[in-house]
């Protein structure tokens, strides 16, 4: 299998929830991918656990907004680049950059604070990219 060859930022798509073209930073520093989310809940569907979010796929349009569920994968206590550890739920999602997607635990977050909506961690790369640290947009969206 031949890697693909990314920049430090990235067009990615997540296509289960409906988004296509997000900026992803790409973050090799960190174990997890990681994902802004507004209005985040717990909710039961057909007795499983779910959560319910709202998404802002635009960083330069705040007022879009997608609402996405998914099927709570986990629970888990992750340490922040500030130190602070929090519990946040995971989701297991399709994950699209490039021609090429394989899905990806998510943690959703609060990310407000923070230049971009997403980051891209170790194990969503896993084997599959190699990294240009000092490139961008090496990709063009497809998926």
């Amino acid at each position: 299998m031949s890697r693909l060859l990314i920049g430090n930022l990235e067009l990615c798509s997540l296509p289960e929830l409906g988004i296509r073209d997000l900026e992803v930073r790409i973050d090799t520093g960190a174990k997890t991918s990681s994902l802004h989310v507004d209005n985040l809940q717990r909710i039961q569907k057909n007795g499983r656990p779910y959560v319910r979010f709202d998404l802002h796929p635009d960083v330069y349009h705040l007022d879009q907004t997608v609402n996405c569920e998914a099927p709570l994968h986990d629970s888990r206590r992750i340490k922040s680049s500030n130190g602070e550890a929090e519990q946040r739920c995971v989701i297991k999602t399709m994950f699209a950059i490039g021609n090429e997607q394989w899905p990806i635990e998510i943690t959703l977050t609060n990310r407000q604070d923070m230049s971009y909506l997403m980051l891209l961690g170790r194990e969503a790369m896993g084997s599959r990219v190699y990294v240009d640290p000092s490139s961008t947009f090496l990709l063009n969206s497809e998926a």
